[in-house]
């Protein structure tokens, strides 16, 4: 039988061990990871692994080639798995939390780079074993999947299929400047309020110029030479925030809307 002293010495080491050990870290709060306003709609299937969800547009707006955005601020790390995730990003949020983000169409951000919420880190697309675009979506802690929790509220049970259920984002709402795309004009281009409108109102001048988004809308060109799409710019003639046809862009073809890099501008 152990004496008084050696049980009260046990007890006083496990107690002093409860105290000293490391609480669980908290999950960041996780935002959608697509942009403020835009609403998708999501799933899961029996064969996806861990716990994570598919989301697709369905607000109207075209899911290939939209931005996908960090969910929480952290270390981002390229990678690419052509059988399988095909062009992904990780983003290590610390504390044993990462984020995932599969079959993007390109990335926005150096590997390893530090990354914000809300901050662009590729585009939608449907590389890897995909038949469609999507957002892959995963919340991992220590390696492990968890159920999807947004703004501190969980999304289970999910639906297995889309159209069910929907979620509105409100990641980046306000955050400051849009992201900008550079592109080559080959002449002095008119401007319009919006991608219907026939009232010119201001002129993007041939060169380099900026564009935040692509907005589908009336045809310009003729039967060879066309585009439907529209970007939104700050034009060198006329107030902010009006559009121009990508049909005066110096690269890519008909019904084509790309920056200099070869990024598919995301829809506004």
């Amino acid at each position: 039988m152990r004496s008084p002293r050696i049980a009260l010495l046990s007890l006083v080491a496990i107690v002093a061990g409860f105290l000293t050990a490391s609480p669980a870290q908290a999950a960041p709060l996780f935002k959608a990871p697509f942009p403020c306003g835009q609403t998708w709609t999501y799933s899961h299937h029996d064969g996806e692994v861990r716990l994570a969800l598919d989301f697709v547009r369905s607000d109207g707006g075209q899911t290939n080639g939209a931005p996908v955005l960090a969910s929480a601020s952290g270390t981002a790390h390229r990678y690419s798995q052509p059988s399988g995730a095909g062009n992904y990003i990780a983003i290590d949020h610390g504390g044993g939390w990462t984020t995932y983000y599969f079959h993007l169409s390109a990335y926005s951000v150096p590997d390893g780079a530090s990354v914000v919420q809300g901050q662009e880190i590729g585009l939608t697309g449907s590389t890897g074993n995909s038949t469609g675009p999507h957002i892959h979506y995963e919340q991992l802690l220590n390696g492990v999947g968890q159920n999807i929790v947004i703004n501190g509220t969980s999304l289970a049970p999910y639906p297995s299929q889309y159209n069910v259920k929907n979620l509105t984002s409100d990641n980046a709402c306000g955050s400051g400047t849009p992201t900008k795309y550079w592109v080559d004009t080959f002449a002095n281009a008119p401007v319009y309020a919006s991608p219907t409108s026939t009232t010119q109102t201001g002129t993007l001048n041939a060169g380099t110029n900026y564009v935040y988004c692509k907005v589908w809308g009336r045809q310009i060109g003729d039967a060879t030479t066309y585009n439907h799409w529209w970007l939104k710019t700050d034009p060198d003639i006329g107030p902010a925030n009006q559009y121009v046809s990508a049909y005066y862009l110096s690269r890519w073809g008909n019904d084509e809307a790309k920056d200099n890099n070869g990024t598919v501008i995301p829809d506004c």
